[in-house]
């Protein structure tokens, strides 16, 4: 499963920004995606969980980015998304996307996490 992040760029503090991520290779293959994650990785700073939305369960953001960011999916298709809006120069980072991954065959049933090269947001004052 190869994941795709784009929509990064330059954007000044206050204004919105649109991430997408789009993943192949689970058409047919025995890979389901089961949830949907954005990390991001800021300067000096160790990456962390930004949102995630399960397909069955609650969707999670990280305290940074509540009331500000939103995740969303496109129904049919293995695509989501990053709403970001109010950005603050500190929400300046690599933002990668990221899946968990079921694999089920006739002989194997697991779980793995898939991650995209990131997109860089970078966000002025």
């Amino acid at each position: 499963v190869q994941l795709q992040a784009s929509g990064g760029g330059l954007v000044q503090a206050g204004g919105s920004l649109t991430l997408s991520c789009e993943a192949s290779g689970t058409s047919g293959s025995g890979f389901k995606i089961i949830a949907m994650e954005w990390y991001r990785q800021g300067p000096t700073k160790q990456r962390e969980l930004v949102a995630s939305m399960p397909i069955n369960g609650a969707t999670h953001y990280g305290d940074s980015v509540k009331g500000r960011f939103t995740i969303s999916r496109d129904n049919g298709k293995d695509t989501w998304y990053l709403h970001m809006r109010s950005l603050k120069p500190d929400d300046t980072a690599v933002y990668y996307c990221a899946a968990d991954v079921n694999y089920t065959s006739d002989y194997e049933d697991s779980d793995f996490e898939s991650w995209g090269k990131g997109t860089l947001v970078t966000v002025s004052s």
